[in-house]
């Protein structure tokens, strides 16, 4: 079950990626033009909305069925000095959940603004920083390897 769970988690990292990064480039290029949103922004905010949201449950799956889940009892307390323990266990979901909370806000705070500059640049400030912590904390040399 592993094996299966890793890798739709990592495959599904790509719709992740790509999704915002549109959401992102979309916001950003919206906003500065001063073009009006439109029913295409809201749905491309509302997939990415979505396909984080499924990301963040396979994620959840994946850390309890996760081998790496054992360090916990093994290292104990020392989880915190095994630098890839402490991103496998502690930085990549904590960051990752923040990072889905943001998306979530600023999805949840672009719905109540009336103006399409204000909706937009809610979506950029918003799924940008969510893009930034993503890059952040993803295990570059194993995801790519």
């Amino acid at each position: 079950m592993y094996n299966t769970v890793i890798t739709i988690h990592s495959y599904w990292a790509y719709v992740v990626l790509i999704v915002l990064l549109i959401a992102v480039i979309n916001a950003i290029y919206k906003s500065i033009a001063g073009k009006e949103y439109e029913a295409k922004d809201f749905r491309i905010s509302l997939f990415t909305l979505i396909v984080s949201h499924i990301q963040l449950l396979i994620g959840f799956v994946l850390y309890f069925v996760s081998p790496r889940f054992d360090l916990w009892s093994e290292l104990g307390g020392k989880v915190m000095s095994n630098s890839l323990a402490r991103l496998y266990l502690v930085e990549h979901p904590f960051v990752n959940i923040i990072a889905v909370t943001l998306i979530t806000i600023g999805y949840s705070k672009h719905k109540k603004k009336l103006t399409s500059q204000s909706k937009l640049k809610i979506i950029a400030i918003f799924y940008t920083i969510a893009l930034v912590l993503f890059l952040s904390r993803i295990p570059w040399s194993t995801w790519m390897g």
